[in-house]
């Protein structure tokens, strides 16, 4: 991300500046201010959860505001992205048309199909400074026009009453699940990331490299007879699994079983076990770690500039805000999402909040149909087996 990388929709998407800001306003005129703030009216899209929400209304959007006298930013919610496809293919009409598509920083998880569509404004350290304080595949994985702002990990929860030491390698942790029986489960990977992550961590150890490599990107569904080991491996864990394979429903159901002491061990989403923590929900002694060889699996939030929007200078100016440090502290306390930036550059609170995890360790997840293939063969060839 250190070079400037055109694609062939950046000419579109430079057409389209231009001729925006020499049409637009005019065509416009009739409900925008005359003293050209129109082009600081600016529009965020978020395709998520009401929690995401929250943070852009109440906490980030003041707070740009009134550090950039004059703008004003408005949300358009698509509730957990159900019209995600709707939004590509506006996105995709806008820079095909050189139209304005009525928003100008999108929020949400197909970003990097729109940055490798073309569709988004290609970024660089130039234009994102706080891109040098990010790991660089984690904003390689953004594309040409995502914007890494906040991740998400599966941590390895304890309790610290029973485990002084908890496993640090997968290969611990799966010798602890079989020592101390019934003591550890996951939820069921379509439940939930949690348990997914689990899962594809298992698999991981049996998968060569570059097979893996490719079922990230794409969907290779030759290559899942890699996962044979895995399952078999799994489906050995069951006698040892809480309840002699018991397999919660979803990510809140496993974090309340070791909330409640029913089970010691398992695996969760660093945002719900930090929120739970915060709000008295997960007890003093339960604590977390990260295991490695492989780690669990992880995701980058990334937000993305139309490239066909014609307010490229407001949408930029709030991108790089939402990496300030004061934006990123915003994030960490409001939903409790692993900053993007470095830790260094944070309050000491939040380092010691984090000082357990390795927030820069964001390992990919399979590509989305080979994650639908993951569960499905789980649901055939490990419970009960």
């Amino acid at each position: 991300m250190k070079k400037t990388r055109l694609l062939a929709a950046t000419a579109v998407a430079s057409v389209a500046i231009l001729a925006l800001a020499g049409c637009v306003q005019s065509s416009a005129a009739t409900s925008l201010d005359t003293d050209g703030s129109a082009d600081q009216a600016l529009t965020v899209l978020i395709s998520g959860g009401e929690n995401i929400q929250a943070l852009w209304e109440d906490h980030l959007i003041p707070a740009f505001e009134e550090e950039n006298p004059g703008y004003t930013v408005a949300v358009n919610l698509d509730l957990h992205g159900e019209h995600d496809a709707q939004t590509m293919a506006k996105l995709t009409s806008a820079t095909q048309q050189e139209k304005d598509p009525g928003f100008d920083l999108v929020d949400g998880g197909f970003v990097p199909m729109a940055a490798e569509a073309g569709l988004l404004t290609p970024m660089t350290a130039d234009e994102i400074p706080a891109f040098n304080d990010i790991p660089g595949d984690v904003v390689e994985a953004g594309g040409a026009g995502g914007i890494a702002y906040r991740g998400s990990v599966v941590l390895l929860a304890y309790d610290t009453a029973t485990i002084p030491t908890p496993p640090k390698t997968l290969d611990e942790l799966l010798a602890w699940i079989e020592a101390n029986p019934g003591e550890f489960t996951y939820n069921s990977p379509k439940s939930g990331g949690s348990g997914s992550a689990f899962v594809a961590t298992v698999l991981d150890k049996y998968v060569s490299e570059d097979a893996r490599a490719k079922m990230t990107v794409g969907y290779e569904k030759e290559l899942e007879s890699e996962w044979t080991e895995g399952f078999e491996t799994l489906r050995s864990l069951n006698p040892y699994i809480y309840q002699n394979g018991f397999y919660p429903n979803g990510n809140q159901q496993t974090l309340d079983l070791l909330a409640s002491g029913e089970i010691s061990m398992a695996p969760v989403w660093s945002d719900m076990f930090i929120s739970g923590k915060k709000n008295g929900a997960i007890g003093e002694s339960v604590n977390y770690t990260q295991i490695a060889d492989p780690s669990f699996t992880g995701s980058a939030a990334y937000l993305g500039v139309p490239a066909a929007s014609p307010r490229q200078e407001g949408a930029l100016k709030l991108a790089n805000f939402v990496l300030t440090p004061d934006a990123q502290e915003m994030i960490v306390n409001e939903i409790a999402g692993f900053p993007a930036i470095s830790l260094d550059l944070l309050s000491a609170d939040i380092q010691n909040e984090f000082e357990d995890a390795d927030t820069g360790n964001l390992r990919k997840g399979y590509f989305s149909q080979m994650g639908s293939d993951l569960s499905n063969l789980w649901d055939q060839e490990v419970p009960g087996q």
